[in-house]
């Protein structure tokens, strides 16, 4: 959420930004929403100091023996116009509240400034896309062959967009799932066990709510929603909190499921594991210094760094530009991994610093040290990473001619040693 004070002293500015984030908000519906508030509280301050003035001269006329009908009868007025305007204060509160919840995040200023991902800046890469000798196989064309992955029989029981893996492959999703958290935790992170469903208090104060109503899973017999990723409970867990400076950064990660509607995305990705209804994930959540937000984003996509390089697989990251941008992001850094059956680079975690915008929605702040006054903290997410796409570049970056697939030494331990996944047999799978 953005504060009044950007948007009434940097108007112009703001304005511009939100044409480079493709945002039609409506910032003159707020302006005029705000001018109408400082209106009636200047009014309403003025009458209030009007009738403490004349409840003050009833009280020493009356002492005194003068009439003051006149005065009750101004008194009764000024009561009822008050009492209109404090009506009319909240409506217009409420107004203003539902407007900024549809502000966007305001860009960093080294973000790039573009519509879409043409315009994405690429950083860096690491890792060489390995020339196979034959025609490479998509991810769903190796686990079918394997026998480990079955997605007609997941369609019938939940429908387009959902899985089920057999054998290696539900034991690979475990084991790239456990290296990373031990990766992670290794480098500091506190791992964390969260709840799977939560309030619409808590989509809101990450910004999933209202702009992603439609993308999310919600029971509403018990008004809850289940989770399309773990920032959510993470970043909530000190929503309404003042954090002391000594405690910060706080760095979580946690393993779950996420659930997405993907209302938006259809017929994009439908085959395979790539987009998904229901999928796991690893991820990682800082709350953190304001003036230390960027260089800790940098680190945060560092840590979503060293698992790629862990499983051998080959990637690049860029900075997303000011169109591609999530809601809540102020600067983003995409890693996209090589699949080489697409022939290109795919997104497998995105890293995000949000500055304070989720700090403010969810009530988040800090202490400085040395300091009385409290500021808001910054949170910045990352997948680190998404186990589902790490599967599918693992399959198709270590896959073989003979159609078996290499496991990468990192992995192995959590594997019983195993080095190669070789088809499965499954007896009595033939029909369906």
């Amino acid at each position: 959420m953005l504060d009044f004070k950007t948007i009434r002293e940097r108007t112009d500015e703001v304005r511009s930004m939100l044409v480079n984030r493709n945002s039609d908000v409506d910032l003159d519906g707020f302006l005029s929403a705000d001018a109408r508030r400082r209106e009636q509280l200047a009014e309403l301050e003025g009458l209030q100091a009007e009738r403490n003035t004349k409840s003050k001269r009833i009280g020493s006329a009356q002492r005194s023996g003068e009439e003051v009908s006149e005065l009750i009868a101004s008194m009764g007025a000024l009561s009822k116009r008050i009492k209109e305007l404090k009506a009319q204060q909240r409506e217009v509160d409420e107004e203003i509240a539902a407007l900024l919840l549809a502000f966007p995040n305001l860009p960093h200023d080294s973000a790039p400034i573009g519509d879409d991902e043409s315009c994405n800046r690429e950083e860096r890469r690491w890792g060489e896309p390995a020339k196979l000798d034959f025609e490479p196989r998509d991810h769903v064309e190796i686990a079918e062959n394997l026998g480990i992955l079955d997605l007609p029989r997941a369609a019938k029981i939940s429908g387009a967009r959902f899985s089920a893996q057999f054998g290696i492959g539900a034991r690979i999703e475990r084991a790239l799932a456990a290296y990373m958290i031990d990766v992670h935790t290794a480098n500091g992170y506190l791992e964390v066990s969260t709840p799977l469903l939560v309030s619409p208090g808590a989509m809101q104060g990450t910004g999933q709510l209202p702009k992603f109503a439609d993308d999310s899973f919600y029971i509403e017999k018990d008004d809850l929603y289940l989770i399309p990723t773990s920032e959510v409970p993470l970043v909530n867990l000190h929503s309404g909190e003042t954090l002391e400076d000594r405690d910060l950064p706080v760095r979580y990660c946690a393993f779950t499921p996420c659930f997405r509607r993907e209302a938006g995305s259809y017929g994009r990705d439908t085959r395979g594991l790539i987009r998904m209804h229901q999928f796991n994930k690893v991820e990682l959540v800082w709350l953190t210094r304001a003036e230390s937000s960027q260089e800790d984003l940098e680190a945060l996509a560092g840590d979503a760094e060293r698992i790629l390089q862990g499983l051998e697989l080959p990637y690049r990251v860029v900075t997303l530009a000011t169109g591609d941008m999530g809601f809540s992001a102020t600067k983003t850094y995409d890693l996209e991994v090589w699949l080489p059956s697409q022939g290109r680079y795919r997104e497998i975690s995105s890293c995000s610093n949000c500055g304070d915008f989720q700090a403010r929605r969810a009530s988040i702040r800090y202490r400085p040290e040395g300091h009385s006054k409290t500021r808001l903290a910054h949170t910045l997410n990352g997948s680190g990473v998404a186990v589902g796409r790490a599967l599918v570049a693992l399959l198709e970056v270590h896959q073989r001619e003979d159609g078996t697939v290499n496991v990468p030494p990192a992995l192995r331990p959590y594997l019983n040693g195993l080095e190669r996944i070789e088809p499965l047999d499954r007896p009595g799978f033939g029909a369906r």
